[in-house]
């Protein structure tokens, strides 16, 4: 119940540093909060991870009160400020990754977590299952009508002097409407009750300026609607999201260009809510993968499309210990990964500029409160947005919101059209046939890209015509002087394929590394010949391969003047990025 010095100095000069170099800090107050002894939280020798509890016991309350008043309000020696007053500091999330929700539908709620059990997953103790249980027979008293309350009993098989059991999992599907909503309703409330009083806390006793949010959107083939009850009430909504995460095993590396329907876009795109800040504060294509160079201009491209306001990357240093290692050693590490580093800039240009416009028509759904309770029993079939009938690929052709959550329900809705998918601004396509060959186009007037199978099933930009010997590549061109590509002086080329480390060996399924392997980390070159059209005035075309820190190396290579634009020559260097000069 105390802060190591040592590791609050830490802190407060990690953000005092970000500070000076411009970059806002989002405070996490509970990810994965463990408990002690002396902390006095009951069964804290049994917990494992303290997810789902925090919503429930009084005393882990009390903590994650104790623990947001000693950070928020610890003035950092280096800024002058307090966390609460400190404008550097963006936001505040009060649980990570945390709902009762999700423990209900994932039956993580049984109080079956003892002392020397299986114990294979998450789940209550004896202890806070009786207290939730408790908890939801004192909310029965007050909110159904008595009729109602002698139904649910009835239909529990429990007399008027019992406590009335709730569901599990397996019940879902053949508990009655009246039952099955009083125990949504009742988690609504739960969570509305917690996250709504730490917000009232955070923001009227401690006076926290930055914005606060509750819990983020992260399990898509779980319903969001009951979990967006509590959260659509504080500052702004929050999302997670991977493609194919390394802890689902199975099938995986897999091109996500060949499966536009389940891509991340569609995923994030069911969490934003109409007049709302969204953003994504995790997000990754995992280690390892051959396909992570579609990840930074999908995501920046759509994520603009779509009008969201934030991504983070999750996550750029991750490596454990003292020992500081010059190659890529983790799932999530994006610090060395020589293809994410360098299409960062190409993001940072087409996001924030922005360099993609908006949707030109947003859809709106709304739900009745009946709609999102019975979301919980849906088959996950109908996931990521368990509105059957909704069309997936509504966010690649459209802006997608939520309105409401207790408004009108809504039954029916447009058709969803096969492949490809044109955005209405006609600056994004995505191309794909039955599974296979996937390809996206971004065509700007400062951002062009072409990415996925560049070969098998080929597409042109307004600038951009690859002749490339990669079958997967990502290949984009910016203009880096603010005017269109046409009339820059000065553009930035990216042309990325896959990498891996020194010795990395695959698995026999070729889905995860079993040797990681060691530096330097090596990048396969995209070669080929890319033309490049329709810049005004050009009388040459210098090309400059960059080295890893974005500097020139070597003499520039003259680009060739044919009679449809202007060819470059891709590989000649070992190189992923280049800087173009144009003389006019």
């Amino acid at each position: 119940r105390h802060f190591v010095p040592e590791q609050l100095d830490r802190l407060d000069y990690f953000i005092a540093e970000l500070k000076k170099r411009g970059i806002y800090s989002n405070l996490n107050l509970n990810v994965g909060m463990r408990y002690k002894e002396g902390d006095k939280v009951p069964d804290s020798d049994i917990i494992r991870l303290y997810k789902g509890f925090d919503y429930i016991g009084e005393r882990l309350l009390e903590l994650q009160k104790e623990y947001a008043r000693m950070l928020l309000t610890h003035r950092n020696p280096y800024t002058g400020n307090t966390y609460a007053e400190e404008p550097a500091v963006a936001t505040v999330e009060i649980v990570n990754e945390n709902s009762l929700y999700e423990f209900w539908f994932r039956n993580w709620l049984r109080g079956e977590r003892v002392e020397g059990g299986a114990n294979y997953q998450l789940d209550l103790t004896p202890f806070y299952e009786e207290k939730l249980t408790r908890m939801y027979n004192d909310w029965l008293r007050d909110h159904p009508r008595p009729g109602e309350i002698a139904t649910i009993r009835k239909e529990s098989g429990v007399g008027a002097d019992a406590l009335v059991p709730r569901l599990r999992k397996g019940d879902f599907t053949i508990a009655s409407r009246l039952r099955f909503h009083a125990e949504a309703d009742f988690y609504a409330q739960v969570e509305t009750d917690f996250l709504m009083g730490m917000y009232r806390y955070i923001k009227e006793d401690l006076g926290v300026k930055s914005l606060v949010i509750g819990n983020a959107d992260h399990t898509y083939w779980i319903p969001n609607q009951p979990m967006m009850r509590a959260n659509g009430q504080l500052d702004f909504i929050d999302a997670h999201v991977y493609w194919q995460h390394p802890a689902a095993f199975g099938r995986r590396n897999t091109p996500m260009v060949n499966d536009p329907l389940d891509s991340t876009i569609i995923k994030l795109a069911r969490s934003p809510f109409e007049g709302r800040p969204f953003t994504v504060s995790e997000v990754n294509h995992p280690n390892p993968s051959e396909y992570s160079a579609e990840m930074i201009p999908l995501l920046a491209a759509y994520a603009a499309f779509q009008d969201w306001d934030g991504i983070y990357f999750y996550t750029f240093e991750t490596k454990p210990g003292d020992d500081w290692e010059d190659f890529v050693s983790d799932y999530f590490d994006v610090t060395l990964d020589p293809v994410k580093m360098v299409q960062m800039r190409v993001g940072a240009l087409m996001f924030r500029r922005p360099d993609i416009a908006p949707a030109e028509e947003t859809f709106v759904r709304t739900y009745s409160r009946e709609q999102v309770n019975e979301a919980m029993r849906l088959p996950e079939s109908t996931r990521p947005y368990f509105t059957p009938g909704y069309p997936k690929s509504m966010p690649l052709r459209h802006g997608n919101r939520i309105g409401a959550l207790e408004g009108e329900a809504m039954t029916e809705f447009p058709a969803d059209p096969p492949p490809p998918y044109l955005s209405d601004t006609g600056q994004l396509a995505w191309y794909v046939e039955d599974g296979e060959n996937g390809l996206v186009t971004i065509d700007t007037p400062r951002s062009q890209a072409i990415v996925g199978f560049v070969n098998a099933n080929p597409h042109n930009t307004f600038h951009l015509k690859p002749e490339v010997k990669n079958d997967f590549c990502a290949i984009t061109l910016s203009s880096l002087s603010g005017e269109p590509i046409r009339r820059s002086r000065q553009l930035l080329l990216t042309a990325c394929d896959e990498w891996q480390n020194t010795g990395s060996v695959w698995n026999p399924r070729r889905t995860l590394w079993d040797e990681w392997g060691k530096g330097p980390t090596l990048i396969q070159p995209v070669t080929g010949w890319l033309l490049i059209r329709d810049l005004d005035g050009a009388v040459a075309v210098l090309v400059h391969p960059l080295d890893g820190a974005g500097r020139p190396v070597g003499e520039p290579q003259e680009a060739r003047r044919l009679e449809p634009g202007w060819e470059v020559e891709l590989g000649t260097y070992p190189t992923n990025h280049y800087y173009i000069e144009v003389i006019k």
